[in-house]
């Protein structure tokens, strides 16, 4: 089954399968149309619709801002629901798939401040592509890099060959090391732009150790949930889409952008996790069950706003802004 396309996907043929670090492979694709051309920006993502009938979010790692070619790279997920697993068991150079514009909730700032990169092993991908940038700008930067162990650290020859600031931490050998997280804050230099990019436990001490840091100055992004629901027990409930004056029953075992999906409504969406805020829905009455990755305990709190992709609901019913 093959996903519904979006308003902007474009085409594109898989043209390259290259080697990045243990596990981690670089896919590179290139659009049909001979004239097509992609404006990428540090931090990007696309969405790429597998022909398993599977839609993945994946962070773009392309050095330059005005491109023909879109590049990826991705780690083989151990727990992975289909997407890296299909794509390092079976994707192939010559394959067509639906690729969508770029997009970027993790964007680099434009002040030309120090920026400080922290990322967690396959969470490199965007602070890579950051780094370019930041060379190519001669703009200050440094990087702290966390990995099991040197062979599963996806560009590191390429980093440390910058001849800049940059700490690797392993956590493999007789004495596994974590990124002191607080130490960098507290060491970095005045007016830091502070990146995070890794798994969850990285993530949650990078937000306690930035509590008293400006907002303006803290910037991360999940690349897994922050929390596995899988186990946790929910029924099926009803949402009221307020401007439609329609109610429709949401099953167990199913999302409310899935039910939506199958009724032939176009709603924003990309990575289906809770990780991007592309299905960010208001709430207008009843208690949803928060599960995603992006709105903070006090956003939650409010229940003004939910994630439709992989949040439910506390209550019988729901009434949204839809």
């Amino acid at each position: 089954m093959q996903p519904e396309t979006r308003a902007h996907d474009t085409r594109m043929r898989l043209t390259a399968i290259r080697y990045a670090a243990e596990g981690v492979n670089i896919y590179q694709f290139e659009p049909i149309e001979a004239a097509r051309t992609f404006r990428v920006d540090p931090g990007a993502s696309v969405d790429i619709d597998l022909p398993v009938g599977l839609t993945r979010s994946y962070s773009l790692i392309n050095p330059a801002e005005q491109s023909r070619e879109l590049a990826i790279a991705v780690k083989l997920d151990a727990n992975s629901r289909g997407g890296s697993r299909w794509l390092h068991a079976d994707a192939r150079v010559g394959m067509v798939m639906n690729v969508s514009d770029p997009r970027n909730g993790f964007p680099l700032d434009d002040s030309g401040a120090p920026c400080v990169f922290l990322a967690g092993g396959i969470g490199i991908t965007p602070i890579w592509s950051m780094i370019q940038c930041c060379v190519r700008r001669n703009r200050p930067w440094e990087l702290h890099y966390g990995a099991r162990a040197p062979a599963d650290a996806a560009f590191a020859r390429d980093i440390q060959a910058l001849n800049r600031p940059v700490r690797m931490v392993y956590q493999s050998g007789t004495e596994p090391r974590l990124i002191d997280i607080r130490q960098v804050i507290a060491a970095a230099p005045s007016g830091a732009q502070f990146y995070c990019c890794g798994p969850a436990p990285m993530l949650a001490a990078y937000k306690e150790a930035t509590e008293t840091v400006d907002p303006a100055r803290v910037h991360l992004e999940y690349f897994t949930p922050a929390e596995d629901f899988s186990n946790r027990e929910s029924g099926s409930f009803r949402v009221r889409l307020a401007r439609q004056d329609r109610t429709v029953s949401v099953p167990a075992g199913e999302s409310i952008l899935e039910v939506l999906l199958n009724l032939g409504m176009d709603v924003p969406r990309s990575c289906r996790q809770g990780m991007c805020g592309k299905c960010e829905t208001r709430v207008l009455a009843g208690l949803p069950d928060h599960r995603d990755s992006i709105l903070t305990v006090r956003e939650k709190s409010s229940n003004k706003t939910m994630m439709i992709c992989c949040s439910r609901a506390t209550t019988d019913e729901l009434v949204l802004d839809l």
